[in-house]
């Protein structure tokens, strides 16, 4: 998995997105970090940082979003989603009757 700055990490999932309209999809997840790679006893930490993971197919990134930067990243990645999630597929809803309109 390749660790990326913020604004290389919404560039490359802007092209991820564009990608996944030929074929595949892209899966998100964001999770809470605090910056350790190893397990140690629980202490008290004073901040936790925001990791956040694409994979489309065998291409994986990440990113790591601090603190201080969260309202700014999540600004420009609410921007992103809103102009890639146009291929959605509109539900059929079934035109049963209930009971009580009878």
């Amino acid at each position: 998995m390749v660790l990326l700055e913020n604004e290389v990490f919404l560039s490359e999932l802007t092209r991820m997105f564009q990608r996944s309209k030929m074929k595949g999809s892209v899966s998100i997840t964001m999770k809470r970090y605090d910056g350790r790679q190893v397990p140690i006893p629980p202490r008290v930490p004073t901040e936790y940082l925001c990791l956040m993971r694409a994979t489309l197919g065998n291409k994986k990134i990440s990113t790591v979003v601090h603190p201080k930067d969260v309202n700014k990243f999540q600004q420009a990645y609410c921007n992103l989603l809103k102009g890639n999630l146009d291929g959605l597929k509109k539900l059929k809803k079934s035109k049963k009757k209930s009971k009580a309109t009878q």
